[in-house]
């Protein structure tokens, strides 16, 4: 898919602004606090999903106004395209100037990926992380799969209450094997799907960080998961197994100490652990590897290549890196952030656009 264009009023800092993109590379530069996040917030937003910054959708108003309405045009599905979303007391979507109910209704029809440097706790931060990383892929690539999310997570608050209750009312044991029972089903399913996702992952995020290294270093994703069985029975079996076994100490910790929700991705440069050893610059290529490798993925999986937003990108990677982001992501449309004017300099083809104070100053090609 390709973002043709966005309207912007009222949104954060941005009184009104108007973007016409091009079909590939697209830089918004500018000094810090200007409105350039806001852009790729923005642009990010038609996907249905929640905004990388974690606010509020109040928040999205400008201050002092009452409304702000973002309008996105783009080509998906051999059509033209629009979108528009109405932040006030009750946010108001559209899809081709038709209501629809949710901003979750877009995400058939609007694909993207976002890197920010928030991402970087996926090297940098624990397992949460890397789980809701891998999670929210999959959500994006399989719908079906929030189901087994939310109802894994169902079960597994109410085997924590049962945990809570047993020591004033053991009659309560006799729950724990239904919902045990539960856990074991929804958890072999979700072990598996991540490891058939990271599987993916790893091919296109290899290739990808070979790139940005010019071949110098080699990166490599492993699920670490207690459950090593690529049969979803056997893994019911493993793990309901492994519930019961621990039982009594889970009775003390009042938590379920096996299963998914403990699971981890491990992230490796050169055979050496990235969290641990990597640099700056390492850690910023390897996410930024794994955030492309995701685009690739869910284009492959779609049908539709998804738009790359790339916030503040290019710090702490050196210019073989950074040309490698301008030049050699091919067949698909890229929005980059940078403060740097000099960064624009380098670029062999594109379009440009200058942000001052939520104002769009200069647009090039």
């Amino acid at each position: 898919m390709k973002v043709t264009g966005l309207k912007l009023s009222h949104f954060r800092n941005i009184d009104a602004m108007q973007l016409h993109f091009g079909e590939h590379v697209n830089i918004i530069y500018g000094e810090n606090a200007q409105g350039k996040t806001n852009i790729l917030e923005a642009l990010w937003l038609f996907t249905g999903m929640k905004s990388f910054r974690a606010s509020k959708d109040a928040e999205q108003i400008q201050f002092q106004h009452e409304k702000a309405v973002a309008e996105v045009s783009f080509f998906a599905d051999n059509l033209e395209q629009s979108a528009a979303i109405h932040f006030e007391e009750k946010k108001s979507v559209f899809l081709n100037e038709i209501k629809v109910g949710s901003v979750a209704a877009l995400s058939e029809n609007y694909h993207a990926v976002i890197f920010s440097p928030e991402h970087l706790s996926l090297i940098k931060g624990g397992p949460q992380q890397r789980r809701l990383f891998c999670d929210n892929a999959l959500c994006q690539i399989k719908p079906g799969f929030t189901q087994y999310l939310t109802k894994y997570k169902k079960n597994l608050v109410q085997r924590n209450a049962i945990l809570k209750d047993y020591k004033y009312n053991t009659s309560v044991e006799m729950m724990l094997d239904i919902f045990e029972e539960n856990l074991a089903q929804l958890g072999a399913q979700i072990i598996l799907q991540r490891k058939k996702y990271l599987e993916a992952l790893q091919q296109q995020a290899a290739t990808i960080y070979t790139g940005i290294t010019a071949g110098k270093e080699q990166l490599k994703i492993t699920y670490r998961c207690s459950f090593e069985s690529e049969c979803e029975a056997t893994l019911k079996e493993s793990f309901l197994a492994a519930l019961k076994k621990s039982r009594s100490e889970d009775m003390q910790t009042l938590s379920t100490s096996v299963g998914p929700h403990r699971d981890d991705m491990e992230i490796f440069i050169d055979g050496i652990s990235a969290r641990k050893f990597a640099s700056q610059g390492q850690q910023r290529s390897a996410v930024l590897a794994l955030k492309l490798g995701e685009a690739n993925v869910l284009g492959k999986k779609t049908g539709q290549q998804p738009i790359a937003l790339l916030d503040d990108v290019m710090s702490e990677l050196d210019e073989m890196r950074q040309d490698y982001i301008l030049h050699h992501i091919e067949d698909w449309q890229v929005f980059i952030t940078c403060c740097d004017p000099h960064t624009i300099l380098r670029l062999k083809e594109g379009k440009t656009f200058h942000i001052h104070q939520g104002q769009l100053v200069q647009e090039s090609t």
